[in-house]
Formats: structure tokens, C-alpha cells, sequence
């Protein structure tokens, strides 16, 4: 069950001008359920993405990249998503199918392929039904909608409980700019770059570098600080689509006033949408904040955080809301901080002061500590005491259920 997580409002998911989404059942994954989806965008919009650094990454996810650079992160005009087959481990025959697939939905909406980028979440190592999805496009054009996120939130789900979207709305000159974005994803989450899959578009007018440069940025504070199990997809793309349909001039300074505004409403919708992938992680029952401070730097400060959040003693401890928090000193000290002075570190569940000084702090009851663990939401902070940088990582607990849906995964 996620922790306190509820579908998103349809209603509070406001239209971007020059996007239009529709889902339509391909039967790709099972019968009765809407498992395609097609996003269309109007002419002259700015599109970047940024995908898994997996090695053995999916078909999709290369000709993604190819289209991108062909095109030159310009006049993108439609995305193919499909869940239940990623398409991943798929060889040559892949390929063509993630190409082929462009190829029919450009033939359909009188685009370019490259004009199209693909999109494939579910099982690895499983051909591609091309010929469902295919059959299906026809259905999904045609169900083409403004206000259609929702239904494209549910469309995209494999494992999620929930489906995942957020909106934000801000001004910039006198105009007001809008964001709205889905995600899914809730197991074999470490994304190392955005999250399993993620869509989100503004109206803002953008230049194609600087909108690269934003989507980067507003990754690495949301989707790259995220972690469930710490294993990183074949499949994790983000694509930022730029309509330019609000009537602001383009931001073309990446370093502008204008770009910082954009960049502060991308990165919120983008955090609530990586924090929702973790509230509904496989089987979770704790949302955890792990906040590293003193740090000599931004990576270090990661480095603990993610030594702490990756750890199943730590995470099974937060599931059985036992308070053996010697297990967070230890994935700190194995960390990889070679030069790190254990006298300097302080540890703080919440409100409780729990370590220092290398040691118990003489205050600290293990009752306190047992009184946080129980609780839904957690904050655990470590000052390392070495500097002035920080990070907060994003978790959740490991629980039995979670064995049991990856047991489960293909039945």
C-alpha cells in the first residue's frame, strides 16, 4: 500500500497548451487495461530527455537518443508508450520494432520517425507485440485530449498502485507558465539519471540547449535522488517538452532570471513526482528523508546518503520499526569516506538525537527512537561535521511484500 499517496486529482492537472494525450487497451499487457498511450505536440516545441545509464539499456530508450540528436532536440511531435513489454535485452529485432513502431504512428499523424520517440516499460528479455501496439494507435490518436494526463497516468503503470501526475502553475514576466508531468515506477528504482519513465510539459518557450541544461538540473534534485531498491532500469528515460504556447519570449540564458523561475517550477513537479514513485515503492510502509549534512561536498554527502538508503539492514529495521540505528552508523562508516573522523558525526531520527562523539548519545531512550520508527514518514539526519554541503535522498522501507511482488513479477 502506498505510504500516504492517493491518485492525483484529475481536475488539479492543468492542460499545457500543445500537448494532447490519449490511451487506448492494446492488450500488450492485460486484457482490460489501457496499456498505450500517445502524446501528441504541436509543431516548433523544445524536447530534452535524459535516460538510465544502464549499459544494457532498452531499444526504446536508443532510438530515443538517436531521434534526439537527429532533430536536434526540436519539433518533436509525438510520443508511443507502451507498458507490459520494455522491450529490453530484445537484440537487432528490438531495435527495428522500437523504430518501427515510430514509423506507423508518424505515418498516422503525416510526421517524420524521427519526429517520434518511443517509449517501453515491463518485462525484460520479452519481444515487443508490435503488431498490438500498432493496432492500437488508432485508438489512442483518436482518444487525443488536453486534459487527458490522468488517464495517461494510469495507461503507463506496471507495478505502481497508484498512478502518479502533478501540475504547478508560477509567472514569469507577467505571464503565466504552466508544468504538468506523470511518472510511473515503484521497483527497480535507482535511477541514476530520472526515473523509470516520466513526462512533463510546460508552455513555456524554451531553446533547446537551455531546456537540456534545466532537465538535468531539475533531474539530479528529484529523480536522481530517489532510490526503492537501488537497481537502475534498462528502461529509465525523462523527456521535458516545451510548447512555447504561453506568449513569454523564449528563455534562451540558461543562467537568467526567467530560467531560474522555470527551472524552480520544473524541479517541484519533479520532486513530487520521484517522492510519489517512492511513496508507492513494492510493498513499502515508511516514506524516508535521509539528509546528509557537513559535507565536504555535494557527492560526498550523496555517497552516505545512498550508503544508508540502498542498505537492506536499514531498511528492514524501518519495516519492523526497530530502533537498531547502529545499523545507520555502520552504512555510514562503509560509505566510502576513508578520511572520515566518526568523533564529528551526529545522527538525529527526527527530533531524537541518537549518536555523537562516536558513540550513544547520553540522552538518547531507545523508547524515543522506537516512537519515530513507528511512524509512517521518518527523517534521518547525519552531520557529518566536514563542511557545508548537503542532499536529502529520498527511500522506503524493504518488507516482505516486496519479495513477494518481484516473486510474483511475471505470473
Amino acid at each position: 500500500m502506498a505510504v500516504n499517496l492517493q491518485a492525483p486529482d484529475p481536475a488539479a492537472l492543468h492542460p499545457v497548451a500543445g500537448v494532447r494525450l490519449g490511451v487506448a487497451q492494446a492488450r500488450i499487457r492485460k486484457p482490460g487495461r489501457t496499456d498505450l498511450t500517445v502524446i501528441q505536440i504541436d509543431p516548433g516545441a523544445s524536447v530534452a530527455g535524459v535516460f538510465t545509464q544502464n549499459r544494457f539499456c532498452a531499444a526504446p530508450v536508443q532510438v530515443c537518443r538517436q531521434h534526439l540528436e537527429l532533430v536536434g532536440g526540436q519539433d518533436v511531435r509525438a510520443l508511443v508508450v507502451n507498458t507490459g513489454c520494455a522491450n529490453a535485452g530484445t537484440g537487432a529485432q528490438g531495435l527495428a520494432d522500437a523504430r518501427q513502431s515510430c514509423v506507423e504512428l508518424a505515418g498516422l499523424l503525416g510526421v517524420s520517425p524521427r519526429q517520434v520517440l518511443p517509449f517501453s516499460t515491463g518485462v525484460i528479455l520479452e519481444p515487443l507485440p508490435l503488431d498490438r501496439l500498432i493496432a492500437g494507435l488508432p485508438a489512442a490518436i483518436a482518444a487525443a485530449r488536453g486534459d487527458g494526463w490522468a488517464d495517461a497516468a494510469q495507461a503507463i503503470m506496471t507495478t505502481d498502485t497508484v498512478p502518479k501526475a502533478a501540475s504547478l502553475r508560477t509567472t514569469i514576466d507577467g505571464v503565466t507558465i504552466t508544468v504538468t508531468g506523470i511518472s510511473k515506477g515503484a521497483g527497480m528504482i535507482r535511477p541514476n539519471m530520472a526515473t523509470m519513465l516520466g513526462f512533463i510539459a510546460t508552455d513555456c518557450a524554451v531553446a533547446p540547449a537551455v531546456l537540456q541544461r534545466l532537465t538535468r538540473a531539475a533531474a539530479d534534485e528529484s529523480f536522481n535522488s530517489v532510490t526503492v531498491d537501488g537497481d537502475t532500469s534498462t528502461n529509465d528515460s525523462l523527456v521535458v517538452v516545451a510548447t512555447g504556447k504561453a506568449g513569454l519570449a523564449p528563455i534562451v540564458d540558461a543562467d537568467g532570471p526567467q530560467a531560474r523561475a522555470l527551472l524552480a517550477v520544473l524541479t517541484g513537479v519533479a520532486q513530487r513526482l520521484a517522492q510519489a514513485i517512492v511513496r508507492d515503492g513494492e510493498g513499502a510502509t515508511k516514506f524516508i528523508a535521509v539528509q546528509v549534512e557537513g559535507a565536504r561536498s555535494r557527492d560526498e554527502a550523496r555517497q552516505v546518503a545512498y550508503a544508508v538508503a540502498h542498505s537492506p539492514l536499514v531498511k528492514t529495521a524501518f519495516f519492523a520499526s526497530d530502533p537498531n540505528l547502529g545499523r545507520i552508523l555502520a552504512a555510514v562508516g562503509y560509505a566510502g569516506v576513508d578520511d572520515l573522523d566518526v568523533d564529528r558525526v551526529d545522527l538525529y531520527l527526527d527530533d531524537v538525537h541518537v549518536a555523537t562523539q562516536g558513540g550513544r548519545h547520553p540522552d538518547y531512550r531507545e523508547e524515543d527512537g522506537q516512537r519515530v520508527m513507528r511512524q509512517a514518514e521518518i527523517a534521518v539526519r547525519i552531520v557529518l561535521g566536514r563542511g557545508d554541503a548537503a542532499t536529502t535522498v529520498w527511500t522506503c522501507d524493504l518488507s516482505h511484500d516486496y519479495v513477494s511482488i518481484n516473486a510474483d513479477y511475471r505470473s
